[in-house]
């Protein structure tokens, strides 16, 4: 298969749920996490769970970067920035997360020079146009971002670019699942492996998982056909007693990933010896800084940061969404005080956030439906 609309095509959709359903049964309840925040998505908008048997229960986990970056890195950023001679430049997902004197966005209105930017390469340009001002570039992803990043700061360098720097919230993957696994309150019987990280890394970084845990995990793409897929061979592991590491993705992932990717990030990053996570605490080297290598355009070493530590809003249960501890609906302020147009989390405001795909998705479908019988 090579073509979006063949793994869209409903008669192969029917045959995958119903062999779904065969191996499933009925007697064992199966708990999978889908690490991605883009599965999440895939989840919700393609109505997968309606399809699936009832004893199949998918958990949503921490695969969304901008919604597990803590507010005080959010503030740490927006302070650099409140100097008159720097332009804020970042994703558009990072535009409307709050930190604790507001958006990024809120801060625009309020005087800040703040920009939205689709790549690195845009903020690098800006810095071009700009010369009597400092652009200061938000970077926030996992390793899937992380080699763009490492290459525009690799030419910023080159060229000689100085009015340029990196605000690194790079994350890596690897320890988050390991975060999870080892968390008390967390029992999970298989990983629906993320995508678009895996083209980078590859999959040989999970094969720990199913050596030493025991888990099943099948890397995936997005399209309704390929996580039908996805989850008929992790029930085909788990029914025969195995536990390895199965590439769906063929077709995009490589099994030892990119290596030119990864040979950028070595260039430029190195891990941090422990990074703070929303709901997940302080993980030890979950994330990647800038090396000496490239210190003139890094932010942090350039620029004063406050190095703020934040707690969400205790009524907000952003920590156990993401843990998959709980379902966004069963968060206390899910579609009454937190909202996308008025988000308290940044789980409510990304475009892989699972509350954000949960409002737009299940609970419209759910309000319309209520509509519909009261009418």
């Amino acid at each position: 298969m090579r073509f979006v609309d063949e793994f869209r095509e409903p008669e192969l959709i029917s045959k995958a749920a119903e062999e779904i359903r065969r191996l499933a049964g009925t007697v064992r309840h199966y708990r999978m996490m889908e690490v991605c925040g883009g599965h999440t998505h895939a989840i919700y908008r393609f109505g997968l769970k309606d399809i699936l048997p009832e004893n199949i229960e998918l958990i949503h986990g921490p695969g969304c970067p901008v919604c597990v970056l803590p507010m005080g890195r959010i503030d740490d950023g927006l302070s650099i920035a409140q100097q008159s001679d720097v332009i804020f430049a970042a994703f558009g997902d990072m535009m409307r997360v709050p930190g604790t004197q507001g958006s990024p966005l809120e801060h625009k209105a309020r005087g800040m020079d703040v920009r939205i930017v689709y790549s690195p390469s845009d903020a690098l340009k800006l810095a071009r146009l700009n010369p009597n001002k400092h652009v200061m570039f938000f970077a926030i992803g996992f390793e899937t971002t992380a080699p763009s990043t490492a290459l525009t700061m690799m030419r910023a360098k080159a060229e000689g670019v100085r009015n340029f720097s990196v605000f690194c919230n790079h994350v890596t993957i690897i320890p988050a699942i390991r975060a999870i696994l080892d968390s008390p309150d967390m029992r999970l019987d298989a990983f629906i492996g993320p995508a678009h990280v895996s083209t980078v890394i590859g999959c040989r970084p999970y094969e720990w998982i199913a050596q030493n845990e025991r888990k099943p995990i099948v890397v995936s793409g997005f399209e309704p056909l390929d996580m039908l897929q996805s989850i008929g061979m992790l029930l085909r592991q788990l029914k025969a007693g195995e536990a390895k590491v199965e590439n769906q993705y063929k077709r995009v992932v490589p099994w030892e990933g990119n290596r030119a990717a990864l040979r950028a990030m070595a260039e430029v990053f190195e891990l941090r010896p422990y990074f703070e996570w929303r709901g997940l605490g302080f993980i030890s080297q979950s994330a990647l800084r800038v090396n000496d290598k490239y210190a003139e355009w890094d932010a942090e070493q350039r620029f004063a940061v406050p190095g703020i530590r934040v707690t969400d809003p205790k009524a907000a249960q952003c920590g156990e969404v993401l843990k998959g501890v709980l379902k966004p609906h069963q968060c206390k302020l899910f579609g009454r005080e937190c909202t996308p147009e008025h988000p308290i989390g940044a789980l409510m405001v990304s475009s892989e956030g699972s509350c954000a795909a949960y409002h737009n998705y299940e609970h419209r479908k759910a309000a319309m439906i209520s509509l519909n019988s009261v009418a």
